[in-house]
């Protein structure tokens, strides 16, 4: 695996961590800035918007770009926005600064996937996608728990400050160890007869109209809702139901880190060859773990157990998924990776409003496990509704 793929997956940890952190900061950051519970975790859900719109925008913007430019834009104003964040006193103008780091971060990722995957092998786009969501993983596992650790001890703003700082040897690696060429071009090249007419973006969208393709992606933008509806408001959930104590807050997302992590590194691991086998069994797990989680979630050591296997699950199931739309959109090597980008958030701008709607009807902190189950119960029903519609084309899940 190339060094240059690993770097990439230093920035996504950084970006990783911000988009996951407000899991343990929402309570502050509503009480500091005088917006309620829900409102505040509306700022998860702006992030997300921003990375839907963000991603294919951005990946057309960028197509005939140098890679090592792209990649440094986007993650330079993605740097420069969370020190915005970190010094308002307006839950407006924080909310505008999420959707415009999304935008960058999905841009960034959006160019990241398509570099990682131009790097490897045809057959190894799985284990080069596992790299770049591991950064996502061990943001879980360290930087998560780290933000909500600084945010207990010097307020929800110091995260924000640790997220642009771990941006800088980001930018100085990728400087170092990324090639300068242009992306659109080096991917033409790979297509043989396409290397005369360069990267179209005309040419790629075309190719993202499969059928298959748009359900795969329509599941994964299920699964990862369920995903975030319930770990947006992880925090309530351990303190108000679990009956855990606030010290228990970062552990309760290092458990989750750790099960996305071991879910991502299997994913990487069978994704390529097995994923059929994955997701038949991994799919019926996740449903089951949402629907005992939202039951048991009032025992202490149900939650631990939980809090871990769920989130081994719902990466697991999320990545492969992510990984099946790469073989899918093998004709389209720039944008591929945008739309899963956007579908993946998709589901993490629904997961967290349909959670606070929950919250706030007066459902209680469980609600948002329900509502999980039940977007992992639609994903299975879409799937069954197009294998029955197109019984002669398998879904490209079980490709």
């Amino acid at each position: 695996m190339p060094f240059a793929i690993f770097i990439l997956g230093l920035a996504v940890f950084a970006q990783g961590t911000s988009e996951f952190m407000l899991s343990g900061l929402v309570p502050d950051i509503a009480a500091d800035l005088n917006v309620s519970i829900p409102s505040a975790g509306a700022l998860t859900s702006a992030f997300a918007v921003g990375m839907i719109v963000g991603a294919p925008s951005a990946a057309i913007l960028s197509l005939r770009w140098p890679r090592r430019t792209a990649l440094l834009v986007f993650l330079i104003v993605f740097m420069l926005v969370h020190v915005v964040g970190a010094i308002t006193t307006s839950f407006g103008i924080l909310l505008a600064a999420r959707v415009v780091g999304a935008l960058a971060n999905a841009g960034f990722l959006a160019v990241a996937i398509a570099t990682a995957t131009g790097m490897v092998a045809a057959d190894a786009k799985g284990r080069a996608a596992s790299v770049l969501l591991g950064g996502v993983t061990v943001a879980c596992v360290v930087g998560v728990p780290a933000g909500a650790l600084l945010g207990q001890m010097w307020g929800w703003r110091a995260a924000f400050w640790a997220v642009a700082l771990v941006c800088v040897p980001a930018v100085v690696a990728i400087l170092r160890s990324v090639p300068g060429t242009n992306l659109g071009r080096a991917q033409a090249g790979a297509q043989g007869e396409r290397a005369a007419t360069g990267p179209s973006a005309r040419r790629e969208l075309r190719a993202l109209r499969d059928p298959r393709l748009i359900v795969t992606l329509l599941l994964a933008a299920l699964v990862n809702g369920a995903t975030f509806c319930a770990f947006t408001y992880l925090a309530p959930l351990v303190t108000e139901v679990g009956g855990f104590g606030d010290g228990w807050v970062p552990v309760m997302l290092m458990l989750f880190g750790l099960g996305s992590f071991t879910g991502v590194t299997v994913a990487g691991r069978m994704s390529d060859a097995r994923p059929a086998r994955l997701l038949l069994a991994g799919g019926p797990a996740l449903l089951a773990g949402w629907l005992l989680f939202a039951v048991a979630a009032g025992n202490p050591v149900a939650m631990v157990v939980l809090v871990f296997v769920q989130g081994t699950l719902s990466f697991a199931v999320g990545s492969t998924l992510i990984t099946r739309v790469l073989y899918a959109a093998a004709e389209a090597p720039s944008l591929g990776g945008a739309f899963a980008t956007a579908a993946l958030n998709v589901g993490a701008a629904a997961g967290p409003l349909l959670g606070g709607v929950a919250i706030g009807a007066g459902l209680g902190y469980r609600s948002p496990l329900w509502v999980g189950a039940l977007l992992v119960a639609l994903a299975f029903v879409t799937a069954g509704l197009a294998r029955a519609v197109r019984p002669d084309r398998a879904l490209t899940t079980a490709s």
